[in-house]
């Protein structure tokens, strides 16, 4: 496929690409074609001035802009018929009566030009093989023997014209190299068109996948920051909470050693009803192990063979004999009872609050 020369369309120059793709190769531009058209619009102005040139029909001939070519780049079938007379090579008009009448196989033909409305393209035969080399694909399109008849026959249904192209063609490589080896197509050639409709619809696609995943991406960033303004809130309510919980814890302490303070003050015997500081306890309580100091001491001095009687702890504050009054209550004691005044007091204040 690679050594056939298929030119692809540009403009309206369609005329142009038919007849390069026929001969196979680069045999006519837009300027030889262009005074091909001019010398046939001086060849028709010379016939229409043989009538005079005075005459209506010469000067509405003049008028009239030139049947051969146009400023998009179309020319005529006289144009194209002219070009290939250079080649020695001429058109006959495929459904002619005096063609049909020949009964001609169409596979045994060497080229066709199609035309429909300002359009032209090349049907030929490469070495054994037919192709379609329409300028609108976008590759030659292989055409077996079997379907090249239906093929044109489906061109004349749509309202192409087709030529038979009468003469020898010039040598081309693709014919040499066809004429040895036979070519498969996997896939058909698409008109440039649905090609072009193709990459503009995967553009678009593109277009809008990218669009899709940068708002995936942009979704997943608020997620994200979602989810660590969650996080950042629930950290604070936790704290929070352990501030109320430290302030509830606080001022339970604060009710418990004022309640233990004055539980103290009312069960620890002394000769006044003022309340004891915590300086007066520690007083008190150095007096208290003192004494147990003096008394231990003392026992150990005693005489021989009397037995030193230890010192019981008091548990009590009954102020027995020969025991201060104001030290009767160990420090465990006084411990043991802040501790149960002090969860009493609680209680009872939980209970108030609860109440209220």
């Amino acid at each position: 496929m690679e050594s056939i020369f298929h030119e692809k369309q540009e403009g309206s120059l369609c005329a142009q690409h038919c007849l390069n793709n026929l001969l196979q190769g680069e045999y006519f531009s837009p300027v030889e074609l262009s005074s091909i058209a001019h010398q046939l619009d001086e060849e028709e102005r010379m016939r229409m001035a043989e009538g005079g040139v005075t005459s209506e029909d010469y000067r509405t001939f003049l008028q009239q802009p030139s049947g051969n070519m146009d400023d998009s780049g179309f020319f005529s079938i006289q144009v194209i018929s002219n070009a290939l007379k250079v080649w020695g090579l001429e058109l006959i008009l495929f459904n002619s009566p005096e063609y049909q009448r020949l009964r001609i196989d169409p596979i045994n033909e060497r080229s066709f030009i199609c035309n429909y409305k300002e359009h032209w393209f090349t049907v030929r035969k490469l070495g054994k093989q037919w192709f379609n080399l329409n300028s609108l694909l976008t590759g030659p399109e292989l055409i077996s023997d079997t379907y090249l008849a239906l093929f044109l026959a489906q061109l004349q249904q749509e309202g192409y014209s087709i030529f038979v192209v009468k003469g020898d063609l010039p040598d081309c490589e693709a014919d040499q190299l066809l004429q040895m080896i036979r070519v498969q197509q996997m896939q058909r050639p698409k008109l440039i068109g649905e090609e072009l409709a193709q990459l503009k619809e995967q553009r678009v696609q593109k277009t809008d996948l990218e669009r899709v995943l940068e708002a995936n991406d942009g979704s997943a960033m608020l997620d994200e920051d979602e989810e660590d303004l969650q996080r950042a809130l629930a950290l604070s309510r936790q704290e929070i909470d352990m501030e109320d919980e430290e302030a509830d814890l606080r001022r339970a302490i604060q009710l418990s050693m004022q309640g233990s303070s004055r539980s103290i003050s009312q069960d620890t015997p002394h000769t006044s009803d003022t309340h004891l500081s915590s300086e007066e306890l520690r007083k008190r309580r150095e007096a208290y192990f003192e004494k147990q100091q003096q008394q231990q001491q003392q026992q150990e001095q005693g005489p021989p063979g009397q037995l030193s009687q230890p010192c019981e702890r008091p548990t009590t504050s009954s102020g027995a004999p020969g025991t201060d009054p104001g030290d009767a209550m160990s420090e465990e004691d006084m411990l043991q009872a802040a501790v149960t005044m002090s969860l009493e007091t609680v209680r009872n204040n939980f209970k108030t609050e609860g109440k209220k």
